[in-house]
């Protein structure tokens, strides 16, 4: 039996999916408000099959707060994927962050440990990288540095690594993902399912830009390494490093609006004075923070070699990936008319 927890969301999903392709028996965990609905939509996207895939999951709510909860939800199972996590760049979020990505990882691997679960594969971020190689990129050396300011997100992520590395010096055997931003059909505008709502309907975008990945891939790849037993190692997963305003104009062109204005940094820290002043009388720029501008308006250079060389894998084009999904996009906006 195979654990996925976090099934609801772009990646868990997927994962489930070529799981079950692979004639696994999945258990995959969801929370009580969870759409199924619109999970099994989603499916006819990327297999004929689809219903009868997702009729052979074994569905189930857990509470990561109680390990009784997650023993119960692991017995039986041998491999779990960890994509369950919050995700947000908002000061309002970040109890919650802390609280789920990192407690919750840690219960997690807590149970796992009393369940005899004999593998682990945790979803981290690229958000956690730090320190340039010596080809000016990010890469799997490039270590968390805690000197630097970062969003609550990103620290919530690499202390959710620490607890998978000190599981791993226990005993477990873990492998480390760290995908960019994952492209994918459905869950449209909530975490990674917001790329096409918000280039729809913002007409501005950011300077920097950011390191893509369609989650097909990512799926892939996850249950490759877990298959070929790749243990006590990292791997960033990412296809393309694109700038934002490059890909929000492919996303506006297909869907006939104009392309979108660049706020420059400058006019961001006018911003971030706004939110010192009036934040407290505009809860909507409090999201405006010196770390989040940093991050919207730099483009850092991020290496797929590992992966690439690893698994000799050849990742989906963004453009492909871009057009697949963005298809997916317009075809649900439509059926909701």
């Amino acid at each position: 039996m195979v654990f996925v927890t976090g099934a609801t969301g772009i990646l868990g999903r997927i994962i489930v999916l070529e799981l079950l392709k692979k004639g696994k028996n999945v258990r995959a965990s969801k929370r009580p408000t969870s759409n199924l609905n619109e999970v099994q939509h989603s499916y006819t996207y990327y297999t004929e099959n689809s219903d009868d895939f997702f009729n052979k999951i074994e569905w189930v709510e857990v509470d990561f707060d109680d390990i009784h909860s997650l023993q119960n939800a692991l017995k039986d199972v041998e491999e779990v994927y960890h994509c369950a996590a919050k995700v947000s760049f908002h000061p309002k979020d970040e109890k919650e962050m802390y609280h789920t990505n990192v407690k919750g990882t840690e219960n997690l691997l807590y149970a796992c440990d009393s369940a005899g679960v004999k593998k682990f594969l945790h979803v981290s971020s690229i958000a956690v990288l730090d320190n340039f190689n010596e080809k000016g990129e990010l890469d799997e050396t490039s270590d968390f540095n805690p000197k630097e300011e970062h969003s609550a997100y990103a620290i919530s992520k690499h202390l959710s690594e620490m607890e998978v590395w000190r599981a791993s010096a226990e005993g477990l055997n873990t492998i480390i993902i760290n995908p960019g931003m994952i492209v994918g059909s459905g869950n449209w505008g909530n975490s990674s399912g917001d790329i096409f709502p918000t280039f729809e309907k913002n007409s501005f975008t950011f300077s920097g830009g950011t390191s893509y990945v369609d989650v097909r891939d990512v799926a892939k790849i996850a249950i490759e390494l877990m298959e070929k037993n790749v243990f006590g190692e990292r791997f960033i997963l990412i296809s393309e490093n694109k700038k934002y305003a490059d890909l929000g104009r492919q996303i506006r062109s297909t869907l006939g609006l104009k392309d979108a204005k660049i706020l420059s940094k400058f006019q961001l820290n006018i911003g971030r004075l706004a939110n010192i002043l009036f934040g407290w009388f505009i809860p909507s720029l409090k999201i405006i923070t010196k770390s989040n501008i940093e991050s919207i308006s730099t483009l850092n250079v991020i290496s797929n070699q590992k992966i690439t060389k690893k698994l000799d894998y050849q990742f989906i084009p963004l453009k492909e990936s871009v057009d697949f999904h963005l298809k997916n996009y317009i075809n649900d906006k439509k059926q909701k008319k």
